[in-house]
């Protein structure tokens, strides 16, 4: 497959990736399908830390990525969450989510992140280094589903996790 386009969003793009994202997670039994509402406030809130898009070459927009600002209850600084991740319904299962998921982690160490979480299939995202960790804990989630990936060298953190308020996940530490 070739190789996208990945570049970070611009303001026009947002219309298309709100269509994107609604039609990549609406037929998802796993989600409550509001992920375009949850990349919208994440916006909205200045909690959007990075947000790229993949395009093909007639520039249309095919796959899209948010990381958003986490707080871990020890204070560890430095951390993120990787999601909601999109990729248009008919391109799925081609390569083109791996492919911006791999531009993302590769652009959050870039940019000084010490590392990220996600909450996913653990099959879907262990081959991006990402694992189960009992040392950080996301309240109200199956364990195995909410993954860690540390960047370099450090002490691990540890303590539960406050994802932006975009996602609803109210947790009391």
């Amino acid at each position: 497959m070739r190789k996208l386009t990945v570049r970070d969003e611009q303001p026009a793009d947002i219309p298309a990736i709100y269509a994107l994202t609604r039609a990549a997670f609406a037929k998802d039994g796993r989600t409550n399908g509001d992920e375009q509402e949850i990349v919208n406030a994440l916006r909205d809130d200045g909690d959007l830390t990075m947000s790229l898009v993949a395009t093909n070459m007639d520039e249309a927009i095919i796959g899209h990525i948010a990381f958003s600002p986490v707080t871990i209850s020890d204070g560890t600084q430095g951390w993120y969450a990787a999601g909601p991740i999109s990729v248009m319904p008919t391109r799925q299962r081609a390569g083109i989510g791996s492919q911006i998921a791999t531009e993302g982690l590769e652009r959050m160490k870039a940019m000084g992140a010490r590392g990220l979480v996600l909450l996913g299939d653990p099959g879907a995202y262990a081959r991006f280094g990402f694992a189960p960790d009992p040392d950080l804990i996301l309240p109200g989630f199956p364990p195995e589903y909410f993954q860690v990936q540390m960047f370099g060298e450090g002490p691990r953190p540890k303590g539960t996790v406050r994802y932006a308020k975009a996602f609803g996940y109210d947790t009391v530490d």
